[in-house]
């Protein structure tokens, strides 16, 4: 079975340089993968292994049948393909040849490729390189036949299916606000669920998963009123901004069709740089599941959002090793902060290493993220990189504090029950750190850490928090 991204990369230029035991780690798609995958990182399990300078790597592995395993991974992608019947991507078995091959040279022997793996790796860097071939040509893929007057129709009828939905939203809202909070703080209250499903009846996802956020507030602690009233606030606001969308600023009115949950595609020109693999995480939501992956422009000084889905048990397609440098272009979607993008090929190998971005202060963060709120009051959190900061205990939580001048953030609650709390203080040992993650009004969530001056090389690349 095949287990690979839609983002093809190049053959490598020259040999691929090894990555470390704990980018290949942050590949792994749960935390079951990566316990199951390290169990077999080491050489016992594997025969007839071994990896050449072009970033191939191949093994195979025993396994409950008496055939065993053949695993095969591709670091240039990276991509993968496995034997197993395994739906993720990566599977335990090319988590676990690539913990074996990143553990050191004399783990597998370079050697000539052998016939089973070289026809899968063959077959996958021609397609990469006709698509390159095709790219350079200025051309694309032929997508069929298509209708724009009937593209133009469904978009019109959803639309108004959206609008339907805003409205009824506010007539329920008005309703909740003139009765009253209290009675949304019972037990079993079903107002939010049923609201919920309204929106997706619409056809407005987005709306749908704010009103699900709804129902969590009562629950949220003391002061839940005055949340959920603030939040309701917010939700009017993201409402009358779409019945109101063609008045919109173009950036502004591109964000608030991104909120209901249209898709707006990616435009423009790629922006080409060195992107330095900041952080991979994966966000379970019912039956699909998102995996969000940092990105840092050395040259440009961006940082982008790579997003890409799983659906029915599935893992996500891309997957990209944290703390590795990639030569690519990215097409960036419009809206008035332009995070998010998608990659394009084509694009070098993912060399590991890279020290951090510049950073700011504490203070600098929290007013780039006041700068971003004025452009889109819907948004929870920025990305951004403290410098010099020490985590420390405080009340019940943690803050990261500037090492400069005292002034401190709170850790967001989602971060204080995650194993990368710990990993973060151990690698601190009370010295500063340079940290990325996201600034938010829930405080600061952090995804990736760099050790102290003096420490450790903070080129060898990022200590994955997530």
């Amino acid at each position: 079975m095949l287990l690979s991204h839609g983002g093809e990369l190049s053959r490598a230029t020259g040999p691929v340089a090894r990555w470390t035991v704990e980018q290949v780690r942050a590949l792994a798609p749960d935390d079951a993968s990566r316990g199951a995958g390290s169990k077999l990182g080491a050489a016992g399990p594997w025969s007839g292994s071994g990896c050449d300078p072009s970033g191939a790597v191949w093994g195979l592995c025993e396994g409950g049948g008496r055939a065993p395993y053949r695993t095969v991974a591709d670091t240039t992608g990276p991509a993968y393909t496995c034997s197993c019947p395994s739906r993720k991507s990566p599977c335990k078995h090319a988590l676990g040849l690539l913990l074996l091959w990143a553990s050191g040279e004399s783990a597998l022997p370079v050697g000539e490729v052998p016939d089973w793996a070289g026809a899968w790796l063959t077959e996958r860097r021609e397609r990469a390189e006709g698509k390159a071939d095709q790219r350079a040509a200025g051309g694309a893929p032929a997508a069929g036949p298509a209708d724009p007057e009937a593209a133009r129709r469904r978009a019109e009828r959803r639309a108004e299916r959206i609008t339907g939905g805003a409205q009824e939203l506010e007539e329920r809202l008005a309703d909740l606000l003139r009765g009253g909070l209290a009675a949304a703080g019972q037990p079993g209250y079903a107002f939010w669920e049923e609201t919920a499903a309204r929106m997706v009846d619409a056809q407005a996802p987005g709306l749908a998963a704010r009103v699900r956020e709804l129902g969590a507030v009562p629950a949220s602690g003391p002061g839940w009123p005055v949340r959920l009233l603030e939040e309701c606030a917010m939700l009017h606001l993201l409402d009358s901004a779409w019945l109101g969308v063609d008045r919109l600023p173009g950036p502004l009115a591109a964000t608030v069709r991104t909120r209901v949950g249209l898709t707006v595609p990616a435009e423009g020109p790629p922006v080409r740089d060195a992107w330095l693999v900041l952080a991979q995480y994966d966000i379970p939501d019912g039956r699909i599941v998102t995996r969000r992956i940092w990105l840092y422009g050395r040259e440009t000084g961006r940082t982008a959002l790579l997003l890409s889905f799983g659906a029915a048990g599935r893992s996500p397609g891309l997957a990209l090793p944290v703390g590795t440098t990639l030569d690519a272009g990215l097409t960036f979607h419009p809206g008035t902060g332009r995070l998010r993008a998608e990659l394009e090929g084509p694009a070098g190998a993912a060399e590991p290493g890279g020290t951090p971005p510049p950073g700011g202060t504490v203070a600098e963060a929290v007013g780039v993220y006041g700068a971003a709120l004025r452009e889109d009051p819907w948004l929870d959190a920025w990305p951004v990189t403290l410098r010099e900061v020490i985590p420390v205990p405080s009340g019940d939580g943690w803050q990261l504090r500037d090492a400069a001048d005292g002034a401190a953030l709170p850790l967001a609650p989602a971060a204080l029950s995650r194993p990368g709390l710990w990993k973060l203080a151990a690698l601190s040992g009370g010295l500063p750190v340079t940290v990325f993650g996201e600034c938010g009004h829930r405080g600061f969530d952090p995804y990736a850490a760099w050790p102290a001056e003096g420490g450790d090389d903070p080129a060898s690349g990022p200590v994955p928090l997530i």
